[in-house]
């Protein structure tokens, strides 16, 4: 048995090694004549594969240009459109770089952890210990998706101070009435990023 694996490669699997079988006896037809008339009906099958994309514009070019790469451009014939090779018209593109951050906590995510970075630079105060608190409630709130049995006030104090490496200390009480407050009156959507944009249209207003 002849398995697919064991056949040629295709340059254009979408289009099936049935239309490449045509691409490839069009190469072998004698006169041009007979290649241009072959390589039309071959664009026209191609284009009835994909009826919906009929009205895409630049279709047709796109379908010339398939038959040329299956056909290794070795194809003579006149094409309705200039056919550049894809070796010279398509660059490679270069691989993206992914930006890979160390985050202590996983589960916190980076975001979060730029925040108590920004705690250590930030002095003693008022200002601080709210955003303490908007930080805390959203690492709760982390914790509760990630893991259930690990939402304590306790971890979240702990992490808390290991990210700002001991200098923000939660006050616990006051922390959970802070954080009853949010799911009562929020629905449970306290995040930072809520609270935030309500303390800008306070200051607009």
């Amino acid at each position: 048995m002849n398995y697919n694996t064991q056949r040629k490669k295709l340059p254009l699997p979408e289009y099936g090694r049935g239309i490449q079988e045509m691409v490839d006896y069009a190469l072998t037809l004698p006169t041009k004549s007979e290649r241009q008339r072959c390589a039309n009906t071959i664009v026209s099958i191609m284009g009835n594969m994909f009826p919906h994309l009929r009205d895409v514009p630049d279709f047709k070019h796109k379908l010339w240009d398939h038959l040329a790469i299956m056909a290794e451009y070795k194809l003579d014939i006149d094409y309705p459109y200039e056919i550049i090779p894809q070796k010279e018209g398509i660059a490679k593109p270069e691989p993206m770089a992914y930006p890979m951050k160390k985050i202590k906590y996983h589960h916190y995510g980076y975001l979060l952890e730029s925040l108590t970075k920004k705690m250590e630079e930030m002095p003693d105060g008022p200002e601080r210990e709210e955003l303490a608190m908007m930080v805390a409630c959203q690492m709760k709130k982390c914790l509760n998706g990630w893991n259930k049995d690990a939402m304590d006030d306790d971890k979240v104090a702990s992490d808390l101070e290991a990210y700002t490496n001991g200098m923000v200390h939660l006050d616990k009480e006051k922390f959970q009435k802070v954080y009853d407050f949010y799911e009562k009156n929020q629905g449970g959507r306290y995040n930072v990023t809520n609270r935030n944009n309500t303390k800008k249209n306070k200051r607009k207003n």
